[in-house]
């Protein structure tokens, strides 16, 4: 695992965008950590880096938020209301075997559905309103090298 420091909103937005360069079709990133630590402002990022000029919003109450005006559609995902079960009806294995990037937050309720190569980015909030720790756990070949190449 690796962990970054980022000072601001506007770090982690760069952050994001620089790993959204780098994402291809059927990558999936879950997201997790408290309400506030960072995740859809990371999510903004990653959309800056697939080209989608569209404003990415958190999708708590609509549970899928789709973007297709960049260079790959984004699944910006928020499993957060599937907690007490109803993931596996919902066909999220659609969307992470799509032409897409998924990005889930609250994955711990749809685990099961999960595939096996993803990248975990655990957010953890400090004393500082500004400043968090983003902690890269990545699982699968493909994602170790994505860490490697972009989070220094």
């Amino acid at each position: 695992m690796k962990t970054v420091e980022m000072e601001s909103r506007e770090a982690t937005i760069a952050l994001g965008e620089k790993i959204g360069r780098q994402l291809t079709a059927g990558d999936v990133l879950v997201l997790d950590g408290d309400l506030g630590a960072g995740k859809t402002t990371f999510t903004k990022g990653l959309a800056q880096g697939l080209d989608i000029s569209e404003i990415v919003k958190s999708p708590t109450f609509t549970i899928v938020h789709e973007y297709h005006d960049g260079r790959l559609p984004l699944y910006h995902m928020d499993a957060y209301r599937l907690e007490n079960g109803g993931g596996d009806d919902l066909g999220l294995e659609e969307y992470f075997d799509s032409d897409g990037v998924s990005v889930v937050e609250w994955a711990q309720f749809v685990e099961d559905e999960l595939p096996a190569d993803f990248m975990a980015i655990h957010f953890k909030r400090t004393g500082d309103d500004n400043k968090r720790f983003l902690e890269f756990e990545p699982h699968g070949a493909h994602f170790e090298q994505l860490v490697a190449s972009v989070v220094e």
